[in-house]
């Protein structure tokens, strides 16, 4: 495979000082040891950026920022060597505390974030489309904070600017993303039968096809992952046997389907590129990691998901691990 050309630029709405806290067992109402402390600059785009970062993909990040958690943020990706504009506003960047254990699911505690105003909001998409180049990939991922403005709008402008848009949010903002013809929508299941209210997935996923996205990719938990779009639908099943923290999970997903697009995959490649890297952030102790030495051994272990091997096909590596 050819190395990666052009960018991706990420814009994550309503960023986070992501904090997590490692301890032996969840027990809610008691006092608890914390045996470890991770910070990390977080929110669902930086995750994602991050994972891009790792496997070698220019990317440039784009979020609003204020206060010693924003600076702290700005900071934190100005070290990682990841691109940042940071459009200031005068409220504070939220936290988020993450508590782990190796028994229950995650215990995540996430604050509101700041209200934008919307001049705020006004800036952070001319950050965005400024950024952006003919033939780039924009992808917007995670919560709005109070005051965004429509999503709808930084889709149409990313779009206009020459930018395949990515879309991974929930709710209303879903749908106004697929009525500005996103690119690709990335919903979980539970968020696409919420935000169109129909009562099964495939409804959920028509629904959105109709307002006007390109593509819907869904993810479901160990059950994989389903592209749908004008030339059919693909399915991948999710990685087996992998345990661990499954925070941030998704955003690598978002990652490998991002990653597909910048390389020239084909929908069905970039979809088991988002099973393998969704897989291996599991096996990370934060969001938004990965190594990218864990895949080769997961790719293994979706090929011996087939009972006959004739039925396996030569898939190209992400560009690192090859």
């Amino acid at each position: 495979m050819t190395s990666p050309s052009g960018r991706v630029v990420v814009v994550t709405p309503n960023p986070a000082l992501d904090v997590t806290y490692r301890v032996d067992r969840q027990l809610v109402g008691q006092t608890v040891r914390v045996r470890s402390v991770l910070h990390r600059a977080g929110g669902k785009g930086l995750n994602v950026a991050r994972v891009l970062h790792t496997l070698g993909f220019a990317v440039h990040t784009v979020q609003p920022l204020g206060g010693d958690a924003g600076r702290w943020i700005a900071a934190e990706l100005d070290r990682s060597g990841i691109g940042c504009t940071a459009v200031g506003i005068e409220g504070t960047t939220r936290s988020t505390v993450t508590v782990v254990d190796d028994v229950a699911h995650p215990t995540v505690l996430a604050e509101p974030g700041p209200e934008l105003s919307a001049q705020d909001a006004s800036r952070v998409v001319a950050a965005a489309v400024g950024a952006c180049a003919p033939g780039d990939v924009l992808v917007v991922s995670g919560s709005l904070p109070r005051g965004a403005a429509d999503l709808g709008a930084l889709v149409a402008a990313g779009r206009a600017a020459g930018a395949r848009v990515l879309v991974d949010v929930s709710g209303p903002a879903l749908l106004d993303a697929a009525r500005a013809g996103a690119d690709l929508l990335k919903p979980n299941a539970e968020e696409a039968r919420e935000a169109t209210g129909a009562p099964d997935l495939d409804g959920a996923v028509d629904r959105l096809l109709a307002l006007g996205a390109g593509r819907v990719v869904v993810s479901d938990g160990a059950a994989g992952l389903v592209s749908t779009g004008p030339a059919g639908r693909v399915r991948q099943s999710a990685v087996p046997g992998v345990t661990g923290n499954p925070t941030g999970a998704g955003d690598a997903a978002t990652a490998g389907l991002a990653a597909g697009w910048v390389a020239g995959t084909d929908p069905a490649t970039a979809l088991r590129w988002a099973a393998l890297l969704g897989a291996a952030a599991v096996l990370r102790p934060g969001a938004g990691e990965i190594d990218p030495a864990d895949l080769p051994e997961l790719s293994a272990r979706l090929d011996d998901l087939h009972d006959d091997p004739s039925t396996r096909t030569e898939t190209p590596c992400l560009p690192r691990p090859c």
